[in-house]
């Protein structure tokens, strides 16, 4: 239908859905008011013509061996002519012959039934007289006499006009009172429904009210249980986008801050350089290194808004977290071997539901936080442990751990530890984790006496099923 295929207004919508059965049910209802109403009048006027056909079959007698009919004025008075209806009969003697009445009026081709436990009931039909549609009463009377011969047929008609014009009459004035209902229904209807429409155009004009970059939710007043739902929803759009906006922000924050500082460095190197205040390998190597540390910067930036892209619309799969701490291993194994570390690996099958780039992301970022803060020569491992509600990733080191009041704020971007910058790898690993609704802590190691040993970093996911092997 139309109504489903075509974007209508939910008012017209509400109003079609209401009105329109209403209406059809009023028109159907009227249709059998009408027959109901013919059917009526037909029935009252039937018991007048019944009487009347009775009333003359009374009158019928035998005089010197001939059927007499005689009728007083006073019954003859509703056979003429007048303003409501004509009255038409009709008396055919023993003998079948026309006696008295209305020669035109058809003569009834039924038979009387003899046998019939009341032979006396009239017969009520249709006919036509002079091409005027009638209803006609007829009764087989039986003439009493000393010597009965047989019945005489009477017959009392009716025009029909008068019958369909007081049905019309009454069909007439009860659609009135139908229409008036009907115009009673729609305005009401029409009230009730932009009444209950008032909180949608409510939030419209708060919508339309607020400023460009007001992403705050919405609460409009007297909001009904119905719109409920699409409040929350919209209000968590609202958060998603000022998530994401807030996000933006702080990238575009983050490098105009970040990378100012290795382009400044980077440029007084390149002066020194010309003006030769060093030897030329001297000055390159410092070049070097600065810029080393930019593109570093730059790839960290540029995770960190991978992250945040991924977080709203990058599609999650069942990963196979063990195998990602193996290949984190084997990627950064040249830092490892370069400050001589002793590696462990402990891992077993676990699966995660996740993108397996923000989880490889992850365990890189934390080893490598491990491999810059472990002195040479010592040791660091990454552990993987399925739990039966939990599934555990350590990643430990043996370095100087981290004081107990800065443990929340190195997972804020750029923050220092000591005289070490922290820079993006923790808050890259905040990130991946809040938006996996994991939970991340960190933990200085102590041993028996309760020395600092080393820091270890611990993340829990929720398990996901092992997947198929197709």
């Amino acid at each position: 239908m139309h109504l489903f295929s075509r974007r209508r207004s939910v008012r017209a919508y509400l109003l079609a859905w209401i009105i329109l059965p209403i209406t059809l049910l009023i028109v159907v209802d009227s249709f059998w008011l009408y027959r109901n109403t013919l059917k009526s009048v037909n029935a009252a006027y039937d018991r007048m013509l019944i009487a009347s056909v009775h009333s003359i079959g009374d009158l019928l007698r035998i005089e010197n061996g001939e059927l007499k009919a005689s009728l007083p004025y006073a019954a003859l008075e509703i056979y003429e002519a007048s303003y409501s209806s004509r009255m038409i009969y009709r008396i055919t003697d023993l003998d079948g012959q026309f006696l008295d009445g209305d020669r035109d009026l058809p003569i009834y081709s039924g038979k009387a039934n003899k046998s019939a436990l009341y032979p006396l009931l009239a017969h009520i039909y249709e006919d036509s007289y002079n091409g005027e549609p009638v209803r006609v009463a007829a009764l087989f009377q039986p003439v009493v006499s000393n010597s009965p011969r047989g019945t005489a047929l009477v017959q009392v008609a009716e025009t029909q006009g008068y019958r369909a014009l007081l049905a019309r009459s009454i069909f007439i004035e009860t659609l009135m009172r139908q229409a008036l209902l009907l115009v009673v229904i729609v305005s009401i209807t029409l009230y009730v429904v932009s009444r209950a429409l008032q909180p949608i155009d409510a939030l419209r004009r708060q919508l339309d009210q607020r400023a460009a970059d007001d992403l705050s939710p919405v609460a409009p007043p007297m909001a009904p249980r119905e719109l409920q739902p699409f409040i929350r929803a919209l209000n968590g759009l609202m958060t998603r986008l000022q998530r994401q906006l807030n996000h933006q922000q702080r990238f575009v924050a983050n490098a105009s801050h970040q990378l100012r500082t290795p382009l400044a460095v980077l440029k007084t190197q390149v002066q020194s350089g010309l003006k030769g205040d060093a030897p030329a390998r001297e000055i390159l190597g410092e070049m070097s290194t600065t810029v080393d540390r930019a593109t570093g910067l730059a790839n960290q930036l540029l995770s960190l808004a991978k992250v945040e892209q991924l977080r709203v619309s990058g599609p999650q799969e069942v990963c196979d977290l063990s195998m990602l701490a193996r290949e984190a291993a084997v990627d950064l194994s040249p830092l490892i071997a370069e400050k001589n570390l002793d590696f462990e690996l402990d891992a077993e099958k676990a699966y995660v539901n996740g993108h397996p780039w923000m989880l490889g992301e992850l365990i890189s970022n934390l080893l490598h936080n491990a491999i810059r803060h472990t002195p040479k020569n010592g040791a660091l491992g990454i552990r993987v442990h399925p739990r039966p509600r939990e599934v555990e990733l350590q990643v430990w080191d043996s370095g100087t751990g981290i004081a107990p009041d800065a443990i929340h704020s190195v997972f804020t971007a750029f923050s220092s530890v000591g005289t070490s910058s922290g820079g993006l790898g923790l808050t890259i690993c905040h990130e991946i984790v809040d938006s996996m609704q994991a939970d991340i802590s960190l933990h200085n190691r102590l041993d028996s006496t309760g020395a600092c040993i080393g820091l270890n970093a611990r993340v829990v996911f929720t398990p996901s099923e092992m997947p198929n092997a197709s």
